[in-house]
């Protein structure tokens, strides 16, 4: 078996079927279109088309041109674009995935990562009604604490340890003992 094959199965490891399944319905639930009959996750979203369409849903207008054909540098295009709206639309740069974890099938994983990262941004837009994905972010609580308050704190002793009442060495067994032989 060679590098490239080991490497796959490594990459492909870490992918989530269920996470893929459940990005795949929200995506046709907020298009309105199905994947293509027979395609897998990663290619029905290869050429990038139904990811514009998925952000042009989420924020109209987006997206200006979504290439509908020609050839590979024009579907990378829409993988691009996808990854520009994501920014606008308020995405983490860092849950981003690269063009090529989806365009050459590194790391679907990543990809299923940046879709839960629009599915979670899309509650912190309240003109969307639409399907939601994943969990809802949680929000600022900020609390104002007075004086007399942040005092009465430094007073408290943490004990998320446990507690040290009757710490001592007894009982401690570190490996053999020595023994001291004198006179020899």
């Amino acid at each position: 078996m060679n590098v490239v094959m080991v490497l796959s199965f490594q990459v492909a490891g870490k992918r989530d079927p269920e996470q893929e399944r459940e990005a795949q319905q929200w995506i046709e639930a907020v298009t309105g279109e199905r994947f293509p009959p027979g395609y897998s996750f990663e290619d029905g979203l290869r050429d990038g088309i139904l990811l514009c369409k998925l952000m042009n849903r989420l924020q109209p207008g987006i997206i200006s041109k979504v290439n509908l054909s020609g050839g590979d540098y024009k579907m990378m295009d829409n993988i691009s674009q996808f990854q520009k709206a994501c920014v606008k639309y308020g995405v983490p740069d860092v849950d981003l995935f690269q063009t090529v974890d989806l365009w050459d099938k590194k790391n679907i994983a990543n990809v299923t990562t940046t879709i839960f990262a629009v599915g979670r941004t899309a509650y912190r837009h309240p003109e969307w009604r639409g399907p939601w994905l994943g969990p809802r972010p949680s929000e600022e609580n900020k609390r104002e604490w007075s004086d007399e308050q942040l005092r009465a704190g430094e007073t408290v002793i943490g004990l998320q340890a446990g507690t040290n009442r009757g710490a001592n060495q007894s009982g401690q067994n570190f490996g053999a003992t020595r023994k001291i032989l004198l006179g020899k």
